[in-house]
């Protein structure tokens, strides 16, 4: 009996350790799932936007537009909203583009103009200003290589032949003279922006933008003369010309005699 007793109490104690060997190597239950936090909405108005690129020149047609769901805090005081102006897409049809849009860029009034059937040269032509078209070599000697483009700032040279000197010294004297001083090129040939990358834009005829006086001058000039444009520096074009280049002193002429260039006073 007492072997029989220490048996059952062997077994019963190897039975215990397994199942708390077994009890305490299970692995734990799982963590709960935790549901993410719903994505935050950002807040949007609608603003008119450009459908694609859109030149400078370009009349407006529906097609080039859309309403486009735009951040509240990156909102500028310049966009059209549509809930402040529902009518802003129909309202600037028919608008010329004062300077190029890229597409989904915000449209902005003050970058478009109507022409009110007019051109969009005289459109963007500033008022008392004319815009007057010289006659200019295309193959680019005349102007800077071709590499003048329609914005930039240019001087108007004239040559000509001096006949007084010519008969004095029996020989041809052509003299050059600067007639004009940092005006703007509105267009060159048909051309009134740069388009595809191009960088250099060639024509027969450069329009320049001109006071009534300076144009009165220009047109005597290329009547008695050749000209030519010299290519400004981008930092001129904020400086105040006079009115009239006889307000300034007078630089001298150049005078070319035989090939070779002279500085001369005007008479």
């Amino acid at each position: 009996m007492k072997s029989s007793r220490a048996l059952l109490i062997g077994i019963a104690a190897v039975t215990g350790l397994a199942a708390f060997y077994m009890m305490s190597g299970s692995p734990p239950p799982p963590p709960p799932v935790v549901a993410p936090p719903p994505p935050m909405v950002a807040d949007t108005v609608d603003v008119l936007v450009a459908a694609a690129d859109l030149p400078m020149g370009q009349i407006l047609k529906p097609g080039d537009l859309r309403w486009q769901a735009w951040p509240k805090t990156s909102l500028n005081d310049g966009f059209l909203q549509r809930e402040q102006n529902a009518n802003a897409l129909e309202d600037t049809l028919g608008s010329f583009v004062r300077s190029p849009f890229l597409g989904g860029e915000p449209i902005r009034r003050e970058k478009l103009i109507k022409a009110n059937g007019s051109g969009f040269l005289s459109a963007i032509l500033p008022s008392g200003m004319r815009a007057v078209a010289i006659s200019i070599d295309a193959r680019g000697s005349n102007t800077a290589g071709g590499f003048i483009l329609p914005n930039d700032r240019v001087d108007v040279l004239r040559t000509h032949r001096d006949e007084e000197a010519a008969r004095a010294t029996k020989s041809d004297v052509q003299v050059t003279e600067t007639i004009l001083k940092n005006v703007r090129v509105l267009a060159v040939g048909q051309t009134v922006q740069e388009r595809n990358g191009e960088r250099v834009v060639t024509g027969d005829t450069a329009t320049l933008e001109l006071t009534p006086a300076q144009a009165e001058q220009i047109t005597l000039a290329q009547k008695v003369g050749q000209l030519s444009l010299a290519l400004r520096s981008l930092s001129d074009a904020g400086q105040v010309q006079p009115e009239s280049p006889e307000t300034e002193k007078e630089p001298a002429l150049t005078v070319v005699r035989y090939g070779v260039s002279q500085q001369a006073p005007r008479r």
